[in-house]
């Protein structure tokens, strides 16, 4: 069901009221917005919460971050301070009044010295709200947990010139003019939400509006508000919105059920983390999944499935093997949403299309309104379908990456073939011990002309069962896997096949299995599944560099598999591909997903490897590439550092005619130092510089740089003066951008640890939230060798011995360290 989420923030004195705290009913909400402070003030009649709540002599204890509390009253009555305790984190009621009571806080809050954004904080001039996931206790004192239900009235008032335009949830039901110059608005969201989705937004923005019929023929008013500037590049965004919203309805059946629809984009936003949040794995989850599929839909769903799969593997498994390793349903400070979108998906690969769709049809039967639990949606999926999903939930409670081992055999008189799959999670910490997972397996079988082979039954544990559909064979069918060790043998099969295993990527695990690279070179060549041609290409990569590595550490001479070379080379002159699924196609694995795969990472060697590897591509494929340049755009050719080839680089750039192509023109010239590089680089930041999210792709492409010493690079752009250290998507850019930088993050002499190091107590003092997404990059310190060890090693020792470390940045040093 759709909600209005603004990412916004708020402050001042507050004033709430709690009553009924047994059933669910509104609260009601009033902010004041004079002149040169912020004024919040909430005043309820009924919160609801969605679990039972009797007050009796227990104490009732409300969250509460930087806000300093002015008076408490009880049923109109000023407590005293012997009946109720405040420290730094929460306000404790000692005796509340059991069954139905009002509580009225009065607190105060700073916005406009909110620089960690969350609460409400001021982002380019107007007040706005991010409460995700949990900023609304920097609001005022309140139960800040997402199974705490109720719905909002919020009425907010203004200086009128200073802020025009008030938006909270819901729907707008009255407004107008004050005396003084002032004015207000009204919103009410008839819906029950938990406080994290409360939204507030007060300031100078413009808007572009549309409208969208709802299949029942309902009309709902759409707003996309941004600064006035920004306004000509949300047409995009409203196609999509209302694209996302007909999708909405035709997948899942769910119509928008409110009168309006805003959409808020402000330049300041938090990436949200998760702390002790039992259930927001499954609403975020859904919510990624929702996103993973719509965008498939409207676009290619192979590339896009690969590019959510590189992400997975580049940033979750990384911490799944570290001392952050978490479990889908976290219990400390992690951001959990594309591991929970990957467990949502393995529903749908369980089930089907319609058996998804059952069950999310008696998953919003049963619970819309509600906070729900994992146990939920696992229950909903289950009873709509007659499902067996056996162990299932150990996704949402095991931490880890399940490896999965396996093995083929054929047997041609019995004409037979057997898949033996061996399972094992590996120990994390506070998990030495773990259960096997529930792991569904997408497969088919190729014969030796590179078609499907149909399939109809399988014999497992001791039954034959059938895998057709509709008394049809399939070509693709899913095996559960759910033992530590199984065997599935498939008969009727005429010839040895070569098995595309974990098609579509239908499970979060490392597969490792006995294809020889002559299979992998046949599934590149023939798979129908277009993202296992893909994973196949990518195995074939990241077994010749994990190859060329042990030679360069040897001093061996390095020598590209031609192979390789002529698989690559029918990719690029087979026309009927996605011109996007060539490019993923083209692409080498990262430098770290290599990393992750060596026992000692070694990030020298590692790029000198992929480094060797693109040049020759570049030199072998010469004629195919430079085809494709006068077709497309390739940046293989600038490897080669040739005038010729970065005059060619430069005359893209001159004449692209949209971002995508004068971008990748700029990255492949900024992959060579000198004037050449910094003159364009120059002219790009002068083009776009009143655009602060290509100027945010500007300062990354620098960072991320493989140029020795760029260290001193970064360092002087922290000075430029589109870089503001309190800008959090300004900061992921610049210092997360060169913590991708395997070269220069990870020298040898320590300069890149010891940058980070100093960065983030910087952040600490600003916006903790940040400070610990850039502190974990010191995560897996004890991969390296003992060098680049001890250089991690003395950086988290100093972050560690810092005065007033925040919570956030203490649990990941602390954990580090102790790996």
């Amino acid at each position: 069901m759709a909600r209005l989420v603004l990412p916004c923030k708020c402050a001042g004195l507050a004033r709430m009221g709690l009553l009924g705290l047994v059933s669910s009913a509104p609260v009601n909400t009033y902010f004041s917005f004079p002149q040169s402070w912020f004024c919040v003030c909430f005043v309820s009649k009924e919160l609801s919460l969605f679990i039972s709540f009797i007050i009796c002599s227990s104490p009732l204890v409300l969250d509460g971050h930087d806000v300093k509390l002015v008076s408490i009253c009880v049923n109109g009555n000023e407590l005293k301070e012997g009946e109720y305790l405040l420290d730094s984190r929460h306000l404790t009621l000692l005796s509340p009044p059991s069954g139905t009571f009002t509580l009225e806080i009065v607190n105060e809050i700073h916005p406009e010295q909110n620089t960690s954004l969350e609460g409400l904080y001021k982002s380019s001039g107007n007040f706005c709200t991010q409460c995700e996931a949990e900023g609304f206790r920097n609001i005022t004192f309140y139960q800040d947990r997402p199974d705490i239900m109720a719905k909002y009235t919020c009425r907010i008032e203004a200086d009128k010139s200073l802020y025009p335009v008030l938006l909270s949830n819901g729907n707008l039901i009255e407004q107008g003019d004050l005396e003084g110059g002032r004015h207000y608005a009204l919103w009410e969201d008839p819906f029950k939400k938990p406080c994290y989705l409360f939204a507030l937004v007060a300031g100078q923005l413009e808007s572009r509006d549309d409208t969208f019929i709802t299949r029942s023929g309902r009309k709902v008013s759409l707003r996309i508000w941004t600064p006035a500037q920004d306004v000509p590049k949300t047409a995009h965004a409203m196609y999509s919105l209302k694209a996302a919203m007909k999708w909405d309805e035709d997948v899942f059946g769910l119509e928008y059920d409110l009168d309006l629809f805003n959409i808020v984009a402000v330049p300041d936003f938090n990436i949200v983390t998760c702390r002790d949040w039992f259930q927001l794995s499954l609403k975020e989850g859904l919510t990624v999944f929702r996103d993973q599929e719509f965008s498939s839909d409207m676009g290619s769903r192979t590339v896009k499935r690969i590019a959510d799969v590189s992400k997975l593997r580049n940033y979750q498994f990384p911490q799944d093997a570290g001392p952050m390793a978490h479990p889908v349903r976290p219990h400390s400070y992690i951001k959990v949403y594309e591991k929970g979108a990957e467990v949502v998906r393995m529903y749908k690969t369980l089930l089907g299309s319609q058996g998804f769709r059952k069950g999310m049809d008696l998953y919003f039967k049963r619970h819309d309104g509600q906070a729900v639990t994992c146990e939920d949606f696992f229950a909903a999926m289950r009873d709509a379908n007659d499902a067996d999903f056996a162990n299932f939930l150990q996704w949402y409670s095991q931490a880890g990456t399940p490896l999965v081992k396996v093995t083929s055999s054929y047997d041609p008189k019995a004409r037979t073939f057997s898949l033996k799959f061996c399972q094992e999670v590996p120990p994390t910490p506070g998990q030495p011990v773990k259960e096997p997972m529930f792991i569904p397996v997408a497969l088919g079988l190729l014969d030796s002309t590179g078609k499907d082979i149909p399939l109809s039954c399988v014999y497992h544990d001791g039954t034959l069962q059938s895998v057709s559909s509709n008394d049809q064979p399939v070509y693709t069918t899913v095996l559960r896997v759910t033992k530590k060790e199984e065997e599935f043998v498939f008969s009727d099969i005429s010839e040895r096949p070569v098995p595309s295993l974990l098609r579509g990527y239908s499970s979060p695990i490392r597969l490792e299995s006995d294809l020889t690279d002559s299979n992998l070179s046949f599934l590149l060549a023939h798979d129908s599944d277009e993202f296992n041609r893909w994973e196949a290409g990518q195995l074939l990569a990241r077994k010749l560099m994990l190859s060329l590595v042990a030679d360069f550490q040897q001093n061996k001479p390095l020598v590209l598999n031609p192979n390789f070379v002529h698989g690559l080379r029918s990719i690029l002159g087979d026309s009927s591909l996605d011109k996007e699924f060539v490019a993923k196609t083209m692409t080498l694995p990262g430098e770290g997903e290599i990393m992750d795969m060596m026992g000692v990472a070694d990030p020298d060697a590692v790029h000198s490897v992929r480094t060797f590897i693109r040049k020759q591509l570049a030199q072998e494929l010469k004629a195919e590439l430079l085809s494709t340049v006068e077709k497309n755009r390739s940046l293989y050719l600038a490897s080669l550092e040739a005038p010729e080839y970065t005059e060619l680089a430069l005359q893209e750039y001159r004449t692209a005619t949209n971002m995508t192509d004068q971008f990748a023109a700029l990255a492949a010239i900024a992959q060579n130092p000198g004037k050449t590089r910094d003159d364009v680089l120059a002219d790009f930041y002068s083009k776009w510089q009143h655009d602060f999210l290509v100027v945010n792709k500007w300062f990354a492409l620098q960072a991320m740089s493989d140029v020795p010493g760029n260290v001193e690079n970064v360092k002087s752009l922290l000075n430029h003066p589109a870089f503001d250290l309190r800008n959090p998507n300004k900061v992921y850019s610049l210092i997360g951008g060169f913590c991708g930088s395997p070269v220069n993050f990870h020298a040898k002499d320590g300069s890149g640890y010891k940058f980070l190091g100093e960065i983030v107590l910087q952040l600490d003092k600003l916006n903790p939230q940040v400070a610990s997404r850039m502190v974990s990059a010191f995560s897996r310190w004890r991969r390296y060798d003992e060098t680049r060890q001890n250089h991690a090693k003395a950086q988290l020792e100093r972050i560690m011995s810092t005065n007033g470390l925040s919570e956030n940045v203490f649990e990941i040093a602390s954990k580090s360290l102790a790996a």
